[in-house]
C-alpha cells in the first residue's frame, strides 16, 4: 500500500507507472505470442480472424476493465480520506456488485457473438475462426473481472507492483498452455483463447489471496459484504460511466473495422496487415495506459485528501511522461515495423500473403507511421480522461468516449470513402483529436467551478482526515 499525497509528484507517478507498464507490456507479449503461435500453425486466416475479434473483444472486456477501474477510484478516495472501513465496505460491494455485472456480460456476449460479427461485414473466410475465438473468450468473462478487480483495488491503495507480479505469471502460464493446448491437445485457435481464460482465472484467484493475507486492512468481513443501496450507486455512479466510455470507444472501433472489411477486395491482405500493426501498435502505446492508471489512483488519492495542487502538479508530471512516450512510440514503431510484421506473417499459410505480401507490410507499415506520429494526442487522452476520473467525474468523462466515437464515425463512413485506406489509417488521429478538444475545455471548467466551490468538493479535507498508520499493516 503506498500513500500518493505526500512526496514528489514526478517520483510517485513514475515508480507508480512502472509496474503497470511492465505488467502491460507482459500482457502485449503472451499476446502477441497468441497471434505468433496460431499465424505460424493454424494460418494466416485464422491469425486475422483470431486478430479481428479485437474491437469485439474489448466492447465487452473494455466494459469490465472500465468498471473495475471505476470501483478502484472510489476505493482510493476512501483510502486517501483515511476511511479504512468504507475502504473495506467498497471492496467488499465491488465483489459483490462485480459477480452480478458477469453474470450479465456472459449471457448477452455470448449469443451476440456470431450476429455481430455478421453486421461487421466479416468476410467469410475469417468468420468461423473469429467467432469460435470469441465464444470461449466471452464464456470465461469471470477470470476477466476477478483479475481486474482484484488489481485495481491493490493500484486504489498505492500497490502496482503486486498485480505486475501476478501478470508476469499470467503471461508465463498463458505460453505454456498455448503450447499445450494448441500443439499437444491440437486445440488450435480454440486453445490460444482457452489459454487466455485459464491463466486469467488462476492469477485473479492467486491475487485476492496473496491480497487477504498480506494486507489487513483489505480483510473484508459479513459487514463489509452487507449491502449499503447508497455506496452501491456511489460504485456504479464511478463505474459505470467509465464502462460504457470504454465500450463506445470500441463502438467506434467496431466502426473502423466495418469499414476495413469492407476495403479487402479492393486492398487484398488490408485486414490481414492491420492485424498485424494493431499488435505493434498495442505495444507501442502501453505507457500511455501506464501513465493512465498512475494518474487515476494519484488524482485520487489526492481528490480524497483534498489537495487540488497536488492534483494539478499530478497532471502536469503526466503530460511531461506523454512527451517523452510518444517520441519513444514513434521510434518504436518506425524502426521495428517490417521485422515484427515479418514475425507474424508466414507466407506459406495464406495464398493472399504469397501474392501480395510487399503489399500487406506497406499496409501495415503506412498505418504505424501516420498512427505512431499522432501519439502525443492519445497522451493527452490518458492524463485528462483519467484526472477526471480520479476526481470522481466519470460521469463527464465518459463523454470523452462519445466524441472518439462521433470521430471514429467521421473517417469510417466519410474519410474510407473519400481516401479509403489512407483515410481509414487517419481514423484514431481524428478520434483522440475530438476527445482531447473536450477532455481539456472540460477539466478547465470543472477545475474553474472546483475554486468557485461550484462542484461541492470537499474543503480542508486533509485537516480532517484520520491519521495513517506509521507503518503497513501486514499479516504476521
Amino acid at each position: 500500500m503506498k500513500d500518493l499525497t505526500k512526496g514528489n509528484p514526478f517520483k510517485l507517478i513514475l515508480l507508480f507507472a512502472l509496474p503497470v507498464f511492465l505488467g502491460c507490456v507482459f500482457q502485449q507479449l503472451y499476446n502477441m505470442t497468441d497471434t505468433f503461435i496460431v499465424g505460424h500453425t493454424v494460418g494466416a486466416d485464422a491469425l486475422t480472424g483470431v486478430g479481428s475479434t479485437g474491437a469485439i473483444t474489448f466492447l465487452v472486456l473494455g466494459f469490465v476493465n472500465g468498471v473495475t477501474t471505476g470501483f478502484g477510484v472510489k476505493i482510493s478516495q476512501r483510502y486517501g480520506a483515511g476511511d479504512y472501513e468504507g475502504m473495506r465496505h467498497a471492496i467488499g460491494l465491488s465483489l459483490v456488485l462485480g459477480g452480478g455485472l458477469t453474470v450479465v456480460l456472459t449471457a448477452v456476449a455470448v449469443p451476440c457473438t456470431g450476429p455481430l460479427l455478421r453486421l461487421m461485414g466479416t468476410p467469410t473466410q475469417y468468420f468461423g475462426y473469429a467467432e469460435s475465438y470469441l465464444l470461449v473468450i466471452f464464456s470465461g468473462i469471470v477470470s476477466s473481472m476477478l483479475y481486474n478487480l482484484g488489481a485495481n483495488i491493490l493500484r486504489a491503495v498505492g500497490d502496482s507492483k503486486t498485480p505486475l507480479f501476478f501478470l508476469v505469471a499470467a503471461a508465463c502460464l498463458n505460453v505454456g498452455l498455448d503450447f499445450a493446448f494448441i500443439l499437444g491437445c491440437k486445440l488450435h485457435y480454440h486453445g490460444a483463447a482457452l489459454a487466455t481464460v485459464v491463466s486469467q482465472l488462476l492469477s485473479g484467484i492467486a491475487c485476492f489471496i496473496y491480497m487477504f493475507k498480506r494486507y489487513r486492512e483489505l480483510r473484508i468481513g459479513r459487514a463489509s459484504l452487507k449491502w449499503d443501496t447508497r455506496l452501491a450507486w456511489g460504485l456504479l455512479a464511478v463505474g459505470l460511466p467509465m464502462a460504457l466510455q470504454f465500450s463506445i470507444t470500441a463502438i467506434g472501433s467496431i466502426f473502423q473495422q466495418t469499414a476495413l472489411n469492407g476495403l479487402d477486395a479492393a486492398y487484398p491482405g488490408a485486414v490481414t496487415a492491420y492485424v498485424a500493426a494493431s499488435k505493434i501498435d498495442a505495444f507501442a502505446t502501453q505507457t500511455f495506459v501506464a501513465i493512465g492508471a498512475a494518474m487515476a489512483t494519484y488524482v485520487g488519492q489526492n481528490t480524497g485528501a483534498g489537495d487540488y495542487k497536488r492534483v494539478k502538479r499530478g497532471i502536469l508530471v503526466g503530460m511531461v511522461y506523454s512527451v517523452a512516450s510518444a517520441a519513444i512510440g514513434f521510434a518504436f514503431c518506425y524502426g521495428l515495423c517490417f521485422p515484427l510484421m515479418r514475425l507474424f506473417l508466414k507466407t506459406e499459410t495464406s495464398q493472399t500473403l504469397q501474392l501480395y505480401f510487399h503489399d500487406i507490410l506497406g499496409y501495415g507499415q503506412k498505418f504505424l507511421l501516420i498512427q505512431s506520429g499522432c501519439y502525443l494526442l492519445l497522451g493527452i487522452i490518458y492524463v485528462f480522461r483519467n484526472a477526471l476520473q480520479g476526481m470522481g467525474k466519470s460521469g463527464v468523462a465518459m463523454f470523452a468516449g462519445v466524441t472518439e466515437l462521433a470521430g471514429r464515425a467521421l473517417t469510417a463512413f466519410v474519410f474510407v470513402r473519400i481516401w479509403e485506406y489512407t483515410g481509414f489509417c487517419f481514423s484514431n488521429a481524428v478520434a483522440w483529436l475530438f476527445a482531447d478538444v473536450f477532455l481539456i475545455t472540460t477539466f478547465l471548467l470543472v477545475n474553474h467551478n472546483r475554486k468557485k466551490g461550484a462542484d461541492g468538493a470537499p474543503r480542508g479535507a486533509r485537516k480532517k482526515r484520520k491519521e495513517k498508520p506509521a507503518g503497513l499493516t501486514h499479516a504476521a
